[in-house]
């Protein structure tokens, strides 16, 4: 064992028997390397990264390679979800210096922690015009021999081009009508008309581009940001990208079409087209919507869910497929013969329904599940006694490996989702599991200072800080479960965090946001990224999260720091859109006020109260937030001075500072709240 066996990670803890002397990243890391006089080996991955396994068994499981690493480098293991500061600060190095990225990512470093070379994934032989790793290993120590100073003069540079690296931000002007027109019609541009989404092979769920076609939509009526965010979203549904028998969403496609998966699942995924389900849902009353939302919910509380009630990263890609071998996607996927063997006569009829071939739409003449049929009638019963049939069957395969540390900001979506899901369908399980989570990011992520811990595990908070995306997605979380419970603590909670978000991550003069707080370890570059990845930016998610909580208390230092935040959203918005949709999609709530909707009623527990709550929950009006409660609560700013209308639950939509006239009827507040 090395001395990853005392870390919490799991994707540590998968490297802990390794015989590289790993280290994790630690001042005593590089201490040992600059009294050594040794370069540093930084590899950074993450436990469902199915390449990082790969790497690991072909070269950090060897002996051989192992030796020359522990003779020649200090070798520093890294959690990029754990560190997603370390993880940022070397993949922009990576990018700028070979043209992309991924993981495994694989960095050489001076003592300084200067990057001086870079790479991912190395083979163990040369193939495909790629080194082999123990090639790379060598020249580098060849290098680092004989050339040093050179080294030092290549990472020196490296660094000062990094630092000189400046986001374009245009202060508090926020983006308007014509950048959001420009941006809608760049997405109008690189849209796949015939399989829905963006771009080529890989493709991704744009989650955050369909968040803001929909509320596009919503406030101006645009059928063609409708059509692009619905389209998308049937597709990625009825392709292999869903899984269509247990629910939820893998990682990305690798083709265009959403036939094979890349199968890990991660929970921000799967949080994120929760909600964006929902909302398509609200958007119009699809039951496609519904159905794939629900189902999506239940996966996420059936197989993420922790027993301290936060939820687990990710599920892996690979798991045994019954020889002892890892596999990946060996747990999703089927041939003909194997549904002749589970389901009888009814084995053609699920072929044609799923889409099973004899030839296989994946490896070795194995099939992704889909639904291809877009016409015909299949029998309902039938169909669902296939499903039963063939998810028992699949529970007695191997499970793919599950990574159960709970990061807070992933967390913090679920929360968002879970909530906004159980009040839109009626289904508060899944808003009590939305609380399970937020308790247990207060309980065990938030200290007496209002801070945040990235991760936890077992109960037991991480030792690493949360970065702004964890001070901001957990607060929106905290602001959806506002909305959605009535109890007012989640706005004080969300309120905490966001006067960190001011006071630790926010550039005083520009209003520009920083990934890291002002007091955190210091990298090589404080690291910053207004575009979204995988999740929404810290910077952007911190602006929505800050005009939600403005909306909600009327504070106008929220607000102001919101729309200084979405000055970077005018610039690249209508330059590249696909890769700043939550920034858009803020934007738009922005535009729309975001309204304030207050709801009373004579009790918590009235019926006449829930169904007029439960039409502001539903309305489609881009960021708006709801606050409920009597009359005399003082739970909710929003609630003050709210009176009864001829003794009846009453509800007071406002925005911009102009309220208009209360209404009693669910319907007249539907119609009220989805006016442009």
């Amino acid at each position: 064992m090395n001395r990853l066996a005392h870390e919490t990670s799991p994707y540590l803890l998968q490297h802990a028997d390794n015989p590289v002397d790993w280290w994790p990243w630690s001042a005593e890391a590089f201490d040992t390397a600059r009294k050594a006089g040794k370069p540093v080996l930084l590899s950074v991955g993450y436990s469902s990264c199915h390449w990082c396994h790969v790497m690991a068994h072909e070269s950090f499981e060897d002996q051989a390679t192992a030796d020359y690493l522990n003779e020649h480098f200090v070798s520093v293991k890294v959690d990029r979800e754990e560190r997603p500061d370390v993880d940022a600060v070397y993949m922009e190095a990576v990018q700028a210096a070979t043209g992309h990225g991924g993981w495994p990512m694989t960095v050489f470093l001076t003592p300084d922690a200067e990057p001086f070379y870079f790479g991912t994934y190395f083979p163990p032989a040369p193939r495909h015009g790629m080194p082999s790793f123990r090639q790379v290993l060598e020249g580098v120590q060849q290098a680092w021999a004989t050339r040093r100073d050179e080294v030092a003069d290549v990472a020196g540079k490296i660094v000062r081009d990094l630092s000189q690296r400046e986001i374009s931000h245009q202060g508090d002007r926020a983006p308007g009508e014509q950048e959001l027109a420009q941006a809608l019609l760049g997405l109008t541009r690189e849209y796949d008309p015939q399989r829905g989404g963006f771009g080529g092979a890989p493709k991704f769920p744009p989650s955050m581009v369909l968040e803001f076609l929909l509320r596009h939509h919503a406030r101006t009526g645009a059928e063609g940001a409708l059509e692009m965010a619905r389209d998308t979203c049937e597709r990625m549904a009825r392709g292999g990208l869903y899984d269509q028998l247990g629910g939820g969403f893998a990682r990305y496609s690798v083709d265009r079409d959403w036939v094979v998966p890349h199968f890990e699942k991660m929970l921000y995924d799967n949080a994120l087209l929760c909600r964006v389900y929902t909302h398509l849902w609200r958007a119009g009353g699809s039951e496609l919507a519904r159905r794939v939302a629900l189902e999506t919910a239940d996966f996420m509380v059936r197989e993420l869910r922790t027993e301290e009630g936060g939820f687990a990263s990710a599920l892996d890609a690979d798991s045994d497929d019954g020889t002892g071998r890892h596999v990946e996607g060996a747990y999703y996927v089927w041939t003909p013969a194997q549904f002749r063997e589970v389901l009888g006569e009814d084995a053609a009829l699920a072929a044609q329904y799923f889409g099973v071939t004899d030839e296989g739409t994946f490896e070795h003449g194995r099939s992704v599940l889909q639904l291809p049929q877009t016409e015909g009638v299949f029998d309902a019963d039938r169909i669902a006694s296939v499903r039963s049939r063939l998810l028992a069957e699949r529970a007695r395969r191997p499970a793919p490996g599950r990574d159960d540390k709970v990061v807070a900001a992933w967390n913090g979506l679920a929360v968002a989702a879970l909530a906004e899901t159980g009040a839109c369908f009626d289904r508060p399980d899944l808003t009590e599991a939305a609380l399970g989570a937020a308790d247990l990011l207060v309980r065990v992520h938030l200290d007496e200072h209002a801070r945040l811990a990235r991760t936890s595990r077992d109960g037991r908070a991480g030792a690493h800080a949360g970065v702004l995306e964890d001070y901001a997605d957990v607060a929106e979380g905290f602001l959806a479960l506002a909305s959605v419970t009535g109890e007012g603590v989640w706005l004080d909670f969300a309120g905490l965090l966001l006067d960190q978000v001011l006071t630790r991550f926010t550039d005083p003069a520009t209003g520009a946001l920083y990934d890291t707080a002002s007091d955190a370890e210091r990298l090589i570059r404080r690291p910053q990224d207004p575009t979204d990845n995988a999740t929404p930016s810290g910077w952007t998610a911190a602006a929505g999260a800050l005009l939600g909580y403005a909306a909600h208390t009327g504070s106008e230092r929220h607000r102001t720091a919101a729309e200084r935040a979405l000055g970077v959203v005018k610039t690249l918005g209508p330059r590249v859109p696909r890769f700043i949709g939550w920034g858009l999609a803020v934007a738009e709530a922005l535009l729309d006020g975001p309204r304030e909707v207050a709801v009373v009623g004579p009790s918590l527990d009235d019926a006449r109260t829930t169904a007029l709550h439960r039409a502001a929950l539903q309305a489609t009006a881009p960021g708006a937030v709801v606050a409920r409660g009597t009359p005399d609560s003082d739970e909710f700013p929003l609630l003050a001075d709210r009176v009864l209308r001829d003794g009846e639950p009453t509800a007071y939509v406002c925005r911009g500072f102009v309220c208009d006239l209360p209404v009693t009827d669910p319907e007249a507040l539907r119609a009220r709240l989805a006016t442009g």
